[in-house]
């Protein structure tokens, strides 16, 4: 990318936004979270979702939610503070991290934590074929069990769930639609959704919504704009919820070249911070405002997450 690229401290507008979906417990963030709380804050964001994917890793977010949501300055007055919510799930892409003799013992323990804490949804679970390897028969049978299982926690605990899908949106839909989970009443989030038009239009009719991340603001990402225009056409702007994934998915908008971040770690992270450009790019597809899509996109998150939080005015 060339230097002259906007860096995103020169975001037009403040709307205040909901990121639906991060990894800012991630080590990589240990050294300047409370800086780039202060940044997100300062671009609208308000709360965010730290979402789980493997069991070793949960402990490490519960300390990162508890400490996101105590931010204080030195003289213990709040300051940039940014309400942080916790989903816990299995991915399917870590199956290999369950061996078969302890697939048991690891669901069980998955479901004493969310019966004990009560998370705010289950994920991010679902069905992932990207490599040969995963697609192995196997393998992808020990997905599919994880998936039924967590599905059936999320039914037990009336919880909304968190999907990852990537090249297996047919066979997510086929699970879906043959078990109790029901996304109209509990919600739920197709998360960094990648599929095509027909199957986007499908998992909103099962009643999720599809989690657009920072690809959006790639031209050249076609088939998942016409999917999200599709979407939009068919279902209006009430389908959709938006994410930064963190440290993932950075916007084409962001990946400035050397001049133009102070270092090296910068550009290569993606943040809370960045989800402004997500709305932003979004909103230039859809041609809707970016202050009628912002409260939009807080109710879709909320109706997603079945959570009440107001407004900011």
């Amino acid at each position: 990318m060339a230097a002259s690229i906007t860096p995103i401290q020169e975001v037009p507008d403040i709307y205040p936004l909901i990121d639906t979906h991060t990894h800012f417990d991630e080590p990589v963030f240990d050294n300047d979270r409370a800086l780039l709380v202060q940044q997100a804050y300062a671009k609208g964001v308000r709360h965010l979702v730290l979402v789980g994917y493997l069991y070793k890793h949960f402990e490490r977010m519960y300390d990162a939610e508890r400490l996101l949501n105590t931010t204080k300055t030195s003289n213990s007055q709040k300051v940039s503070h940014i309400e942080s919510h916790i989903a816990v799930g299995l991915h399917p892409f870590y199956i290999n991290e369950h061996s078969e003799e302890h697939s048991e013992e690891h669901l069980k323990n998955l479901a004493k934590m969310i019966a004990e804490q009560r998370p705010l949804a289950i994920g991010e679970i679902g069905l992932d074929t990207f490599t040969a390897e995963m697609k192995a028969p196997n393998v992808f049978a020990r997905q599919v069990q994880f998936f039924q299982a967590q599905l059936d926690m999320a039914v037990l605990y009336q919880l909304p769930v968190i999907l990852h899908i990537r090249k297996a949106h047919a066979e997510v839909l086929s699970i879906l639609k043959a078990h109790a989970y029901d996304a109209h009443k509990l919600g739920g989030i197709a998360h960094s959704f990648s599929g095509g038009e027909q199957e986007a239009k499908a998992f909103i009719k099962l009643g999720f919504k599809l989690g657009v991340t920072g690809q959006i603001t790639n031209p050249n990402a076609k088939k998942l704009r016409r999917a999200i225009q599709a979407a939009v056409d068919s279902h209006g702007i009430e389908c959709l919820v938006i994410e930064t994934d963190c440290p993932d998915m950075m916007p084409i908008i962001c990946q400035a070249s050397d001049n133009s971040w102070p270092n090296k770690q910068s550009r290569d992270r993606n943040t809370p911070a960045n989800l402004s450009w997500v709305l932003l790019s979004l909103s230039e597809l859809l041609e809707v405002s970016p202050d009628r899509l912002a409260k939009q996109l807080w109710l879709n998150s909320c109706n997603a997450l079945r959570t009440t939080w107001a407004y900011p005015l």
